[in-house]
């Protein structure tokens, strides 16, 4: 399989979730841990896209190139994006975005209405900004229909186009078919963003990759509209699992959730429910009920918790043999004394 190339859409999507209120402090954090995590792109701003705080969509209280100037402060290597829907951003909106930072946008529309991205996207590719089609609501046209919008937006100079499943509506037969199509007609790269209002984002990304997508979204901690997106750790988690190349360290990406972005939304007043233990749990394949147990050892030990489990699995650890769960914390603490002599 070719290398995997994700985009992160917590400080854009995600943004629905605490009501376009990301600041630039949250951006500069967030993108900042993304970007440490070796994550391939960054799409910021208004949930609704470049200038999409308006009445009708909600009021941020930041620009979205206020957003912009902060994650080009915070990022070093990876791309920084904006969405544009066409009628809501404008080329002249684009021209300040770039100017504040980006070096990306994704310009979307229904996926039957490739025709309203002409303008945006060749204006896109006249700035020198790498370029995504993004066809959305894609369970809503047939594939054929698909298959052709796909190619309006390579015509205009997208460099990838996506298959966008934003209502979440979408099961892994459709969403690899509709891949698998788009894969055949097209010559440029194609990717995959995924809702999980029906509990099937993972599974859709996976069937979308298995397909011949090579672009894939994510959001951390699976913030976004709806039931939210594909969670990226999870996604990088699985990916590991499979053998896939991509260039995203899974502790690191972890980390973005529970240092960068939970305690953002945390001081925001929401109520955060994470995963990240159960998820280690399961990438290392070791007893569900050994989490208590492990959590205790590591706070005992002041180890991390995910290093402790990572060696239960490598150790092929079983139901009744918790008593191992403090060997190796213990053997670990050691290890780290060690190192720092």
């Amino acid at each position: 399989m070719n290398r995997i190339y994700i985009t992160d859409t917590t400080l854009r999507d995600g943004s629905h979730s605490v009501s376009h209120r990301f600041s630039p402090d949250d951006i500069r954090k967030v993108a900042g841990a993304l970007d440490a995590a070796g994550i391939d792109m960054i799409e910021l701003g208004h949930g609704d896209g470049l200038t999409g705080s308006t009445i009708n969509y909600g009021f941020s209280d930041y620009s979205d190139f206020e957003l912009i100037e902060a994650a080009a402060a915070a990022v070093k290597n990876a791309r920084i994006a904006v969405l544009l829907l066409p009628g809501i951003g404008t080329v002249e909106d684009l021209m300040e975005a770039k100017k504040a930072g980006i070096n990306s946008v994704r310009v979307a529309t229904h996926c039957t209405e490739a025709d309203i991205s002409m303008q945006h996207i060749q204006a896109s590719k006249e700035m020198g900004l790498w370029t995504v089609g993004f066809l959305m609501m894609a369970h809503l046209a047939e594939l054929d229909r698909i298959v052709e919008e796909a190619l309006k937006m390579e015509s205009y100079g997208a460099d990838v186009v996506y298959v966008t499943d934003s209502a979440g509506a979408m099961l892994p037969e459709e969403v690899a078919a509709k891949i698998s199509a788009v894969k055949k007609a097209v010559k440029i790269p194609v990717g995959h963003h995924s809702h999980n209002n029906m509990g099937m984002a993972v599974c859709n990304s996976m069937a979308a990759l298995k397909a011949g997508a090579t672009h894939i979204d994510g959001s951390l901690n699976g913030l976004g509209a709806g039931s939210g997106n594909t969670s990226t750790e999870n996604l990088v988690a699985v990916m590991n699992k499979m053998g896939w190349e991509h260039g995203a360290d899974l502790y690191k990406t972890m980390d973005a959730v529970s240092k960068g972005l939970l305690p953002i939304l945390e001081e925001k007043g929401l109520d955060v429910v994470s995963n990240l233990d159960s998820l280690t749990i399961g990438y290392a394949g070791v007893y569900s009920s050994f989490m208590l147990h492990a959590r205790r050892a590591a706070a005992r030990f002041s180890v991390d918790i995910r290093d402790i489990l990572m060696e239960l699995g490598r150790r092929k650890a079983v139901g009744g043999q918790e008593d191992w769960i403090i060997e190796v914390a213990s053997e670990l603490k050691n290890k780290a004394n060690e190192d720092k002599q």
